[in-house]
């Protein structure tokens, strides 16, 4: 019976579920704390013209991730359209923001793409080096705020941990590689692709230079968030936080990215001497701006449902279209 009950928690959908409650335990919890007033706070700050400059600079961070992507699809041998890699990212962007993960969008776009070019593997490797690109532009960020400003969040244990949360799974990875000589084989072929790709002038540009750009675009988007959540601080004193939450959104305990964000930005801002609940109502507009942002990648859903009600309208009202025979019945007919 216990081990029964076992498999079921080590079950996929077990594991998916438990990371679904990790994120909605951390906002309940959050809310005992510190009280509602923070949500609602939040959601009094978001005003048009805030709203729409994190639209924006959603926009623009959303192109530098469709390129960054196909500099490595191609670096891989993939044919990848900038206009079609945009469409993908906006899409993967959206299923991130409302389902629970937080990846569930980009292991979309990666298997579409495979599928497209014949060769869902390699697909499925482009977006996780664009992906990894990513996370070390904000891992290198974190660690350079911790050695060159020390001081810019006092509580030692959440520096640490945020490095720990980086630094554990690459550990993992290299512990396993070594002693699994396929794994091993496998990491050191996706580290010299990895190389070859940014060691290029292309791959230096559509990388590197993204990253950084696209990394930029996200603790902007956070001092806009501070700034209408109230928050008067130095913006040199919000972005050390603002990389905190970053690192935590990356964490899988969370709800569409909510979750271990608000815990560590409520945290992180007591800490460094700032309100606890500012920190939290922060945190929630950042949120609400990130999902505002990612609407546009509905759309494609969304047309091609009313397409596929425009074609069923059609096939039924318009002359000379054929019939559609009824399905037959599978049980008893009444009489």
């Amino acid at each position: 019976m216990d081990t029964e009950r076992w498999r079921g928690i080590l079950s996929p959908a077990g594991r998916r579920g438990a990371r679904l409650l990790g994120g909605i335990a951390v906002l309940v919890l959050l809310a005992r704390r510190l009280g509602s007033g923070p949500f609602v706070d939040a959601l009094r700050a978001v005003r048009v013209p805030t709203l729409a400059a994190a639209v924006a600079i959603g926009a623009l961070t959303t192109v530098l991730a469709a390129w960054r992507w196909t500099v490595v699809a191609r670096g891989l041998g993939l044919r990848l359209p900038l206009g079609d890699a945009v469409g993908a990212c906006y899409r993967a962007l959206f299923l991130n923001a409302v389902l629970p993960g937080g990846v569930l969008g980009d292991v979309g776009r990666a298997v579409r793409h495979g599928r497209g070019v014949g060769d869902v593997a390699l697909a499925v490797r482009a977006v996780v080096l664009e992906r990894c690109a990513g996370q070390l532009a904000l891992g290198a960020a974190t660690g350079a705020v911790l050695v060159f400003d020390r001081g810019a969040v006092p509580v030692p244990a959440v520096p640490g941990g945020a490095v720990a949360a980086v630094a554990l799974p690459v550990a993992l990875v290299a512990v396993i590689g070594s002693a699994v000589p396929p794994v091993r084989r496998r990491i050191a072929a996706w580290g010299r692709e990895a190389a070859g790709i940014v060691t290029s002038p292309a791959g230096a540009a559509g990388v590197g230079l993204t990253s950084v750009a696209i990394l930029a675009g996200h603790l902007a988007t956070f001092v806009l968030a501070a700034r209408a959540a109230g928050v008067t601080a130095a913006t040199t004193r919000l972005v050390p936080l603002a990389l905190l939450a970053l690192l935590a959104m990356s964490l899988p305990l969370n709800v569409g990215g909510w979750g271990p964000r608000e815990g560590v930005m409520a945290w992180a801002f007591a800490a460094s001497g700032l309100d606890a609940a500012q920190g939290l109502t922060t945190s929630v507009v950042y949120g609400l701006f990130a999902l505002a942002a990612s609407l546009p990648g509905a759309a494609a859903p969304l047309a091609q449902q009313v397409a596929g009600w425009g074609a069923a309208w059609s096939a039924e009202r318009l002359p000379g279209s054929p019939a559609v025979a009824p399905a037959p019945a599978t049980g008893p007919v009444a009489p």
